[in-house]
């Protein structure tokens, strides 16, 4: 599959309403759209990437030149088979995972529209709806916080992620469960924690939580081994699994109980199910984690969840949870059951809207085989 142009788009979008985590709030959500032209095809990818590194070193600015300076030179008028053998030709380039990802999930849009086959069933997908949560960021209140909860329970979300920091842990938490005893419950901190100041989590050990997801540094395997040790609730880590080694490392250590699996973080939806299968093979519950992507990576993670081993509802909410306005045609809808349906059209099954395109641009650059 010879690869004839690339597109990056930068965009900024606003969201619904401010997201709110430990390392920092946004009202507007950028990231790169990566677009791929092969033999009158168009394949359409989503770099993660946001404007600042809190969430890792990765962000726009630093994968628009990844992507423009290094990775399309080693693909540009070459010959791509597939997403190994992308990732074969990327591998000098140590990390820059959100960067990789963008362009491999082009890549497999272009391989499923030219098989016309969805990506579901590329990659080997069984399901046609897949469970889904939401995930809501810090609230000015416990208080609010409820109110906040009870609105999605309202929208038919069975399972519900909340968002900690020191000094909003234990009192939001017993807040949300005392209002909803049943309700499938977890919270995620965003390496907001150390060993010594983990001791303020303790009491979310009796909320009857699905999980505590990456309590500690974002590079950290070995403490979480220390902390999960100190919990009956699972602990789950993100940040920490940047590729399947990291998922093995963390397996063999017992750091955990649960891992979320983000294609962008792992650097490709191949990696994604590299991970997905060495947890399946090991018995480790795995779940699709979310970047507020647009509808073309909300695609691919529905794609990827309706894989057998995602055994927890993913944060793949519908696209109303974080956009007035999506750059697809598409809009994902939750249904009655706390499900969203995988797009069954070729490859990522879903269409950009070249006016909304247009309207959330802030810069763009076309690349093409160097001569």
């Amino acid at each position: 599959m010879k690869l004839d142009s690339l597109t990056l788009t930068h965009l900024r979008m606003p969201l619904v309403t401010a997201f709110e985590t430990s390392f920092g709030r946004i009202t507007h959500r950028e990231c790169i759209l990566v677009t791929l032209k092969s033999d009158g095809l168009t394949g359409y990818g989503e770099c993660v990437a946001d404007r600042d590194p809190g969430y890792c070193y990765e962000t726009t600015g630093t994968a628009w030149h990844i992507l423009r300076d290094f990775i399309a030179p080693l693909i540009l008028g070459q010959d791509v088979a597939d997403a190994d053998d992308f990732q074969r030709r990327v591998d000098g380039i140590r990390g820059h995972q959100l960067a990789k990802a963008g362009v491999e999930m082009a890549i497999w849009d272009l391989l499923g529209k030219r098989a016309d086959k969805s990506l579901r069933e590329l990659l080997g997908g069984e399901r046609t709806q897949v469970d889904v949560g939401v995930s809501i960021g810090l609230q000015a209140s416990p208080e609010k916080l409820v109110h906040a909860v009870a609105d999605y329970v309202s929208q038919g979300y069975r399972r519900v992620k909340i968002k900690i920091k020191p000094g909003r842990d234990a009192g939001d938490t017993s807040a949300v469960r005392a209002a909803f005893p049943n309700l499938l419950l977890q919270v995620d901190a965003n390496s907001a924690y150390t060993l010594k100041s983990s001791a303020a989590l303790k009491p979310l050990d009796d909320l009857d939580l699905l999980l505590i997801e990456q309590p500690l540094h974002e590079d950290d395997i070995w403490d979480h081994r220390k902390l999960q040790d100190e919990f009956k609730t699972a602990l789950c880590l993100d940040e920490s699994i940047v590729t399947p080694r990291h998922a093995r490392y963390a397996i063999e250590m017992d750091a955990c109980r649960i891992i979320n699996i983000k294609p962008g973080r792992l650097g490709g939806l191949s990696q994604g199910v590299a991970v997905h299968n060495l947890c399946k093979s090991r018995g480790m519950p795995v779940w699709c984690g979310g970047m507020l992507e647009t509808g073309v990576g909300r695609a691919s993670n529905l794609a990827l969840a309706s894989l057998q081993g995602f055994s927890l509802p993913g944060d793949i909410s519908a696209s109303n949870r974080y956009y007035m306005r999506d750059i697809t045609t598409e809009r994902f809808t939750l249904n009655a059951d706390s499900t969203i349906n995988v797009p069954s059209a070729p490859g990522l099954g879903v269409t950009v809207d070249p006016s909304a395109l247009q309207a959330f641009t802030l810069a763009e650059t076309v690349l093409a085989p160097q001569s």
